[in-house]
């Protein structure tokens, strides 16, 4: 299941961006700090498995980093 995480963007965000993120949740927030589940989540991700893509912007750089331990980024085909 893909979730298109970028659509809440609106169009002058997206023309600054136009580099995608595929990201892959591959493991559990539980036991975790609470503020790395809301992380997830405001990724795109709350299961494992899940795929989600996102715009490449620094904000979503530095969620990424807070979250390393827990999210694969997918390399684009």
């Amino acid at each position: 299941m893909l979730v298109e995480h970028h659509a809440e963007m609106s169009d002058s965000q997206m023309s600054n961006t136009d580099k995608i993120i595929k990201i892959e949740q591959t493991g559990s927030p539980i036991r975790r700090h609470h503020t790395q589940r809301k992380t997830l989540i405001g990724l795109g991700l709350n299961r494992i498995g899940r795929v989600a893509q996102v715009p490449d912007t620094p904000a979503i750089r530095g969620m990424l980093a807070k979250v390393k331990h827990l999210v694969r980024i997918l390399e684009p085909k």
